[in-house]
């Protein structure tokens, strides 16, 4: 079972993705190995506390980025699911050079539709309150795809924190919706290992979901 190191574990899309990983006692479900950057120390003390191995620090710090690459091993995929004004572009390149000089090969990284060529398909009022950020998520998918990783790049729909639904689909075409941050977990879950999403592009979205 490959080893995931997981970068915004703490909340969102994340934090779903950490209880895939690390599903409740008695489930009956084996637990995977995996590694985490958490900001918070509070989080990172409490997540420790349930056997996880944790690195607390900032995604923009390169002694924090560095430990949990060598932490991790060079056999481990690595999951990106950061957001913010720095993290966006300067955190996800961060990472994506580090992963270079310590060995590690597999990287998600999870953006928005409208980063890299759908950003034509972004509505104007988008561009004027999305713009920015899309822009920075677009800088970090160009850096991964002409990194040695082998990457895929998921660009989900507007995000909802409602129950995964498992009906979310991804598309390799114009796409426009909402998905649930846990419908965007799954999947990431189901690419890690699957060959057929290596160095490919999906917008993800639940053509059947609204606010």
């Amino acid at each position: 079972m490959k080893p995931w190191l997981i970068f915004g574990a703490g909340h969102g899309v994340g934090a779903h993705l950490l209880a895939l990983a690390n599903p409740a006692p008695h489930s009956g479900q084996q637990l995977r190995p995996v590694t985490l950057l958490i900001r918070n120390p509070q989080q990172a003390a409490a997540l420790r506390s349930q056997g996880l191995t944790v690195v607390c620090g900032d995604a923009c710090d390169p002694e924090s980025v560095y430990q949990a690459c060598q932490l991790v091993g060079p056999e481990a995929a690595i999951i990106s699911t950061l957001g913010g004004r720095t993290a966006d572009y300067q955190g996800n390149r961060l990472i994506i050079d580090t992963a270079e000089k310590l060995g590690l090969k597999r990287m998600l990284l999870v953006t928005s539709i409208g980063c890299g060529d759908s950003w034509p398909t972004l509505s104007a009022a988008a561009r004027a309150a999305f713009g920015q950020a899309v822009r920075e998520k677009s800088l970090a998918e160009s850096w991964l795809q002409t990194s040695g990783l082998i990457y895929t790049l998921i660009r989900p729909g507007g995000l909802l924190d409602t129950p995964a639904t498992g009906k979310a689909v991804r598309l390799q075409t114009e796409a426009h919706g909402l998905v649930s941050r846990a419908d965007v977990a799954l999947h990431l879950s189901q690419m890690v290992e699957d060959p057929a999403s290596y160095h490919q592009i999906y917008a993800l979205v639940n053509p059947g979901l609204a606010r």
